[in-house]
Formats: C-alpha cells, sequence, structure tokens
C-alpha cells in the first residue's frame, strides 16, 4: 500500500491534509450562501493555493460546489451524511451518559425533558446519589408553566415562541415553584435547523444550591446541554456564550 507523506503526518496521529480539508467546510458558517475564495482563506488562515489544491478533491467528492461566479458553496454529499446521521441517531445512545455525568459532576439529580402538548415528560432521568433528592422519575409528566425545565421548554420552542424573543440568557433556574424546597437549574437542547430538542435539567433541595456551588452547577450544566446539542446535529453556540448563574432565584417571588 502507499504510504502517506511523511510532512503530512502529525504527532497526535492526524493526518494534515484532512485537518485543513475540514478547516474548508467549517469556514462556512449559518447564513452562507458561497464564499468567495479570498474569505475561505481569511477564515482558515491557509494559502490560496493550498485551498485550491484541496478543493478540487472535495468538488470531485461532492462536498463543495463551485458555481458560475467563482465562488463556492457546500455540496449535496454532506446533506447526505446529514440524513444517514440522523436517520441512525437515538436519543437513548446519547442522553444516558449525558446525565449520568452531570449527576456525577453536580452531586445532583439530572433529567431531559420534551413538551408534549400543555405538559413535559420526563424522557430520561438519572438520580442523585444522595438520600435526600428530588424524586422525579421517568415517564412522569409534569406542567410545562412550573419549574425550570418546563420554562425552557416553552421558551425556546419555536412553535411557541418567536426566535427573536428568546432569552438572552439560556440558563432557567427555580426555587419551590413545582415542589416545595427544591430547586432546579434547566438548559435547552437544540437540533438540526433550530429545533428545541428537549430541556436539560438539574434538581435537588435548594439548600444544596448555595451561592458557593451554583456557578460551578450552572456551568456543568451548560457543558452537557452544548455537547447533546452538538451530538444531535444541532447549533450549540448561544449555550457556548452564556455565562454559567451566579445565584437562584425564584421568578415567581
Amino acid at each position: 500500500m502507499p504510504q502517506e507523506p511523511e510532512n503530512d503526518q502529525k504527532p497526535g496521529g492526524g493526518v494534515a491534509a484532512v485537518e485543513r480539508a475540514f478547516a474548508i467546510l467549517n469556514a462556512f458558517r449559518a447564513g452562507d450562501a458561497s464564499l468567495p475564495l479570498n474569505e475561505i482563506a481569511r477564515r482558515t488562515g491557509m494559502y490560496k493555493s493550498t485551498i485550491l489544491r484541496l478543493i478540487t478533491t472535495l468538488v470531485q467528492e461532492h462536498c463543495i460546489v463551485r458555481l458560475d461566479d467563482g465562488t463556492y458553496q457546500l455540496g449535496s454529499m454532506l446533506l447526505h451524511w446529514g440524513g444517514l446521521y440522523q436517520a441512525a441517531l437515538r436519543l437513548d445512545d446519547h442522553v444516558p451518559p449525558i446525565l449520568r455525568r452531570l449527576a456525577q459532576e453536580t452531586g445532583e439529580g439530572a433529567s431531559f425533558f420534551t413538551r408534549e402538548g400543555s405538559v413535559r415528560v420526563c424522557l430520561f432521568r438519572v438520580d442523585s446519589s444522595r438520600s435526600i433528592r428530588d424524586h422525579v422519575h421517568t415517564g412522569d409528566l409534569l406542567p410545562l408553566d412550573k419549574g425550570a425545565a418546563g420554562r425552557v421548554l416553552a421558551s425556546f420552542d419555536r412553535t411557541l415562541t418567536d426566535p427573536a424573543h428568546f432569552p438572552a440568557q439560556p440558563l432557567i433556574a427555580t426555587v419551590g415553584e413545582r415542589e416545595p424546597d427544591i430547586a432546579a437549574i434547566a438548559a435547552p437542547v437544540f437540533g438540526t435547523q433550530g429545533s428545541l430538542r428537549g430541556a436539560l435539567a438539574i434538581s435537588g433541595p435548594a439548600v444544596r444550591f448555595s451561592l458557593d456551588l451554583v456557578p460551578a452547577m450552572s456551568q456543568a450544566l451548560l457543558k452537557a446541554a452544548s455537547e447533546l446539542t452538538r451530538r444531535l446535529g444541532g447549533d450549540s453556540s448561544m449555550l457556548d456564550r452564556a455565562d454559567s448563574l451566579s445565584a437562584l432565584s425564584n421568578p415567581m417571588d
């Protein structure tokens, strides 16, 4: 078999040419109908000659299309791959591991909710290892207008709320709203085309959601929601830009 050129190998085991090809594909952002060569070079930091050499192969493989005006746009192969990914995607493969890690990192129960009409349903749940905890079970139907997860589902669903009016902060926290003395923090999880796939939440006794613990807990939740969003093919930029909460407050106060 032919060997890869030595200068194309990277210390970590990667292949530089492949990484550069992905950099070209990743140069395209939401809202880009097409990009000229100059802009691709600016966004990737690569020489135009290098880009043109790699684009030749990307065009052959239908990953990029060269338009008549000389600009480039993403090709049909990416849509084909996206369809294969979506067809194989199962929440069961992705949500439980993230919930287990979130529960371990925060010490509180972790849940994933989706909306069903005027209520929310708990699709997945990992309990806290502590003896005193919030009692939520898989399959529970809970109000949409009470609790952090319910508020997230109502606030970030495009079928209920205009995206222009989405809250600037993706984290929503409540205390004692659904159950007395129970606190919760929730964040949205997005899928393809901005769809809301669900709400990721941690919950437990309010006394454990103290001022010194809430920032780390909310940061862990943001990280988990961002990772799950990316796994489900969604845009995680809102979650990646968000700041962790510094305190909890009851919006009903």
